[in-house]
């Protein structure tokens, strides 16, 4: 029998409640938390053994969607279960990992899987929060040493400067904020943290933090209770076992120390005996500082068999020894000090054939980023369990193994190319022109060329680069910087600006803040400690701000503002405004008539529900052949107006006249001249053209054109007797053939 325990709470207006004992007992642990109607499910299991030879804690974090949470069923002809991760549920299982990986021991090396799955979505609450608080429980109650719990907030803020909490994603679609921040941890320390952002001054957004985290109390409070009613007691791993107990006699212990030791002895000599400024420099040193070691352990009687233990942590040696560095004499391993940025390069237009090209470099960091402008109908399709719709500016990062100086098989965009891409996505989102001001597709794909430090943030420079370089009217520039820290246990801490590779190590942090010179745009921080301090977050924010304002500047100087004009290999797109009433004239049964026109003129045609027809090509010529088309199709005639038309048809009562592509109107035989004719085939042929006024548009829409009154009258002219009842007429009823209507609308009355 189930033995299900159920506990909730008010928050944020509405109902959250965990439940305990329903689902996966299988599991180290699971739970799910129900907030509004979605409903997240988590799962945690630790293998049993210990996974030999692996220097890194084998953590896994896996976000599931389930198209059936959101009553959807997947819109591919031919494949209707889920397959590979979408982008946005890879981005919440980023947002949960970064999250709770800081409260594990490094040294643990049992494999360890979260699995945070949907099982009901509501669309208004977000899932990635929901299931980042599920993981949180499961974890806390689990017999897995971890050492949270922490809770998370969504946070929001209206028009009038108050802070939402929670805020839903339909307030979001509707303008109703100007922020979107998550903030995990607790109130005293901050753990993850992720926003968008229209321009939020920069301490707004340190505020919005603090308040975010002071509102998750109520649901750490009651997770605490959660585990201590039900929690299993934490199992001690071994490495962490050891050590409490003293253990140093074993062969690993004695190599480590001896290496930990020998490094932090010839510090001076070979970390900081000169600058290191290139990767390629500090790779050099670690190679030297390992091959030095081995033949210290060597010469000290351990066996080569088993130097593996020290040499494998060397660069947590060095990395320990440049945060000490730091911490004592502000010294860096490059040189520069505290809030100096690396040495910066820029250029635009690197490639012939590209609507816009833009590279940035800052030290060995490298990133080219290049704009592709499309129709409108190029957008991307969204078809995911919380995402419907189109997305029309798109952005996409690629790194391949020689961006690192390594061989390595390609394999493709993985979760932290797409995470990276997501974020310089963001950080521009809020600068771009509105649809109907620039109606293009938009896709930013940037090439890192070399990393180290902080590509995402280079693919943000890069991007606003590109963009101004193909004239898409961005309002502002936006750039990018990541804010480091090294810290340690005795409290000491100092903020690094522009961090990079060696820098990144235990009690750090990579903080990534983008914006404009008014204001913040994206955010994504994650740490390597137990949680930030608000007056670390501050000093971050303050140093971060004035190195985006350096960079600006800098980006400047290569291109300051936006181009006029488009490349001209760029497709151009012009925009015909007509009667919503009139789209079925263009589009045709069938879509027999667009697709007349596309494959006469070879143009791309978008048409909105509003009544804009956006016609994209390359090509000039075709794009006004395609233009004055569409404007025949859908023109409304008036009377007055004068055509040159062809006669397409004759009869005893008039001639038919051709006015316009689907338009036709009558001239009845007694408007062709001031002189009496009696058959229209007396003047016309099939296919004459004439020139004709439209004399007036009856109450059932048909035509009436009239040629006489184009000429002059003749001098004394009189008119002619009326015709006699049964002669030529409108009547006989005549349909125009292709339905109602015919081609002009125009229907004979039935007798």
């Amino acid at each position: 029998m189930l033995n299900i325990k159920q506990w909730s709470l008010e928050w944020g207006g509405r109902k959250l409640t965990v439940e305990v004992g329903k689902f996966a007992l299988q599991a180290d642990a699971s739970c799910t938390v129900q907030y509004g109607d979605t409903v997240m499910m988590a799962t945690v299991v630790k293998s049993s053994g210990i996974r030999e030879g692996i220097d890194y804690f084998p953590l896994l974090v896996d976000f599931e969607e389930k198209l059936y949470a959101a009553g959807k069923i997947k819109g591919s002809r031919f494949i209707k279960r889920e397959g590979r991760p979408s982008d946005d549920s890879i981005l919440s299982g980023r947002l949960i990992d970064r999250a709770i990986r800081p409260l594990f021991d490094e040294r643990v090396r049992n494999d360890i899987q979260v699995i945070v799955t949907a099982l009901s979505v509501d669309g208004e609450n977000d899932s990635a929060l929901v299931g980042l608080i599920a993981a949180s429980v499961a974890l806390s109650i689990s017999p897995i040493p971890w050492s949270g719990p922490i809770a998370a907030a969504r946070v929001g803020r209206a028009k009038d400067g108050a802070y939402v909490l929670n805020v839903t994603d339909q307030q979001m679609e509707l303008g109703e904020s100007d922020l979107d921040l998550v903030v995990a941890g607790t109130p005293d320390k901050l753990i993850m943290t992720e926003a968008g952002a229209r321009e939020v001054p920069d301490t707004v957004m340190v505020e919005a933090m603090r308040w975010g985290s002071e509102q998750v109390r109520p649901v750490l409070d009651l997770i605490f209770a959660i585990q201590k009613e039900i929690g299993s007691a934490k199992e001690m791993p071994p490495a962490v076992a050891d050590d409490q107990r003293g253990v140093e006699d074993s062969a690993e212990e004695h190599i480590r120390r001896a290496a930990k030791a020998f490094v932090t002895d010839n510090a001076d000599r070979m970390i900081f005996d000169s600058p290191k400024v290139s990767r390629a420099e500090r790779k050099a040193m670690v190679e030297s500082i390992k091959t030095a070691l081995k033949q210290h352990l060597l010469e000290k009687g351990f066996a080569e068999g088993d130097l593996a233990v020290g040499l494998n942590k060397i660069k947590e040696y060095v990395s320990d020894e440049i945060s000490k560095r730091i911490l004592d004499k502000e010294q860096r391993l490059d040189g520069r000090s505290l809030t100096d940025i690396r040495e910066l390069q820029m250029n635009i237009d690197l490639l012939p054939r590209v609507h816009g090209s833009g590279m940035f470099m800052r030290g060995d960091t490298q990133v080219l980023s290049i704009v592709t402008l499309g129709a409108p109908g190029d957008v991307q399709t969204l078809d995911g369990m919380e995402e419907e719709g189109t997305k029309r500016y798109m952005h996409h990062y690629n790194d391949a193994p020689f961006t690192y100086g390594e061989a390595q098989p390609l394999r493709g965009p993985g979760r932290r190319a797409i995470g990276h891409g997501a974020l310089a996505e963001r950080a521009l989102e809020p600068v771009l022109p509105t649809e109907e001001a620039f109606p293009y597709a938009i896709r930013v794909v940037s090439e890192v060329m070399g990393s180290n430090g902080s590509s995402s943030m280079a693919s943000t420079c890069g991007s606003s680069l590109s963009l101004m370089a193909a004239g898409v009217p961005i309002k502002k520039p936006v750039a990018g910087i990541a804010m480091g820290l090294a810290s340690d246990d005795q409290g000491r801490w100092k903020i690094l600006t522009d961090l990079q590779d060696v820098e990144d190590g235990k009690g750090g942090m990579d903080f990534k803040i983008t914006g404009t010179a008014d204001g913040v745009t994206a955010v994504q921080m994650d740490t390597k400690t137990g949680g930030l301090s608000w007056d670390i977050v501050e000093q971050t924010f303050l140093q971060a701000r004035a190195a985006r304002l350096a960079i600006l500047a800098h980006m400047a100087k290569t291109i300051a503002e936006p181009r006029s004009e488009l490349s001209p290999y760029a497709p151009r797109i012009e925009t015909v405004q007509i009667n919503p009433e009139k789209i079925g004239d263009v589009i045709g049964p069938g879509g027999k008539t667009i697709k007349k026109i596309i494959e006469d003129t070879g143009v791309q045609i978008d048409i909105e529900q509003d009544g804009r027809v956006l016609i994209t090509s390359v090509d000039g010529a075709a794009m006004e052949k395609a233009k004055q088309i569409i404007i025949e199709l859908t023109k409304e005639i008036m009377p007055g107006e004068i055509y040159e038309g062809k006669v397409i048809r004759l009869e005893d009562f008039g001639a038919f006249v051709q006015l316009l592509p689907n338009k036709d109107g009558l001239v009845h035989v007694s408007e062709i001249s001031w002189e009496r004719v009696n058959k229209p085939s007396d003047v016309f042929h099939i296919g004459d053209v004439v020139q004709v006024k439209v004399k007036e548009i009856d109450q059932l829409g048909r035509v009436n054109l009239t040629i006489k009154e184009l000429k002059p009258k003749p001098e004394g002219y009189v008119p002619p007797p009326p015709r006699q009842p049964g002669g030529p007429s409108r009547g006989g009823g005549f349909r125009r053939p292709g339905g109602p209507g015919g081609r002009g609308g125009f229907q004979r009355n039935r007798p």
